[in-house]
């Protein structure tokens, strides 16, 4: 019987993917993420005194979040129970709960309960793990691609240590596919391959820091072409297997907020290299047009203003030709408004100055409209004064008359010395004395 069931385990392990097999047994045998794995660092500790209660992981597919849970339930020796979010309701979990009660009170050790994308759980379906949790009859592992300060209830984010997955770097990838390439056991070692390191680091830059996408190309590309005796692993074989490159980008997650700050930020630096960078990353996502119109048009007032006047008529330009043109060709036009906005003067005196007011208006002493600044054309309005005084400013030689248009003296706009602003600061402070004048004489 042993025999037999040994020879069953060795058929299904042959069926699963490269990536599954390749899955590192140990903890010692971890790559990557070593910043909270590695020794003296908090997993470790937690595991060293067995104190784990409730853990989140939080990163990209293919870094390891199911692989170490895995392991944890290893060296923790309670048994591993999955579940996933997406498949799975609050039957299914209760079911998982109780069968887990069960054995804690049988006296078998804790298990560990594994929830894949736990962000899709809802609030009800999230909350009926905090009894459980609470108690200690679970160890749960939640996984999830989606920042759990956002996704996940406050009640078991306050029960939970969050540790965050990083992408693996290239080195972690290299040394994963020839480990692959040298395993005949569980890798592609029996297989006769010829392969560049050139070719594998192609690879390890295209996969995006993702094992499991990593080793799944690297399967699809050997066992593709076998056939061939030594199989030439080429930088197109591995292309051709691989097909588009997918870049991760929700339309609601992190990485679109994450990126659109990266694109403002960049362009407020003036940096228009990393602006086209992240405006690229945007587009090639499939980011609503819109979206980075509207941002444009309210970064050329924000972080451009004054400084050159001319960056928000681009701004607004290149939010109507992408309306009318559509993509693919509106990229052009989106182009053209992010590098001159990036090279552009930058003030954000304007966001500074409506800043400065509203603060003024919410917080302090409302100021009453000048009698003389007052409509005064309606029925009646003469008679109550209103009006009267006015000095009709194109009367004037140079077109600005002496009078007092607030009534108290403020200052909310400030000029940046750069671009335009820099050549209206004296013209600015010239009027503003002659303005301060009239007031202080009290006309």
């Amino acid at each position: 019987m042993d025999l037999f069931a040994n020879e069953e385990q060795e058929n299904l392990r042959s069926q699963q993917p490269l990536a599954a097999r390749m899955r590192p047994q140990t903890l010692d045998q971890f790559v990557g993420q070593q910043h909270f794995l590695g020794e003296g660092k908090l997993l470790r500790r937690l595991l060293d005194a067995r104190r784990l209660s409730s853990i989140l992981f939080y990163g990209p597919p293919g870094t390891g979040k199911t692989t170490l849970a895995n392991l944890l339930a290893s060296e923790t020796g309670g048994r591993f129970e999955q579940l996933s979010a997406v498949t799975s309701g609050v039957k299914d979990l209760r079911e998982v709960l109780k069968r887990c009660r069960d054995l804690v009170l049988s006296g078998a050790k804790r298990p560990v309960l594994f929830i894949d994308e736990i962000h899709r759980f809802n609030r009800s379906q999230q909350d009926a793990l905090l009894p459980d949790v609470e108690e200690g009859i679970v160890t749960l592992v939640g996984a999830t691609t989606s920042n759990p300060y956002f996704a996940i209830n406050g009640a078991l984010l306050s029960r939970s240590q969050v540790f965050q997955f990083h992408p693996l770097t290239q080195d972690d990838i290299l040394s994963l596919l020839n480990r692959a390439l040298a395993d005949s056991e569980i890798g592609l070692g029996d297989i006769a391959t010829e392969t560049s390191q050139g070719a594998l680091e192609y690879l390890a830059t295209a996969c995006e820091g993702d094992a499991r996408k990593a080793l799944g190309v690297l399967e699809v590309a050997v066992l593709s072409s076998k056939t061939q005796q030594p199989v030439k692993v080429t930088e197109e074989l591995l292309r051709e297997s691989m097909q588009q490159k997918t870049i991760q980008y929700d339309r609601s997650g992190d990485e679109h907020y994450d990126v659109s700050s990266a694109l403002i930020k960049s362009i407020r630096g003036s940096d228009p290299d990393a602006a086209l960078y992240w405006l690229a990353r945007m587009l090639h996502a499939g980011e609503d047009v819109r979206f980075i119109c509207r941002r444009l048009v309210i970064l050329a007032s924000e972080d451009v203003g004054n400084a050159d006047p001319q960056a928000l008529l681009v701004a607004t330009a290149a939010m109507q030709a992408c309306e009318f043109v559509g993509l693919p060709e509106c990229q052009l036009t989106l182009s053209q408004a992010v590098i001159y906005l990036a090279c552009a003067e930058k003030s954000n005196s304007a966001t500074s100055a409506i800043g400065a007011a509203m603060k003024d208006v919410a917080e302090g002493e409302l100021v009453p409209v000048p009698r003389h600044l007052r409509d005064a054309h309606y029925a009646g309005a003469k008679d109550l004064g209103n009006g009267e005084g006015y000095q009709y400013s194109h009367n004037e030689p140079d077109g600005v008359a002496d009078q007092d248009y607030l009534g108290v003296d403020r200052e909310f706009y400030v000029p940046s010395p750069r671009g335009w602003e820099g050549d209206l600061a004296p013209r600015l402070a010239s009027l503003r004395k002659r303005f301060r004048a009239v007031r202080d004489s009290g006309e």
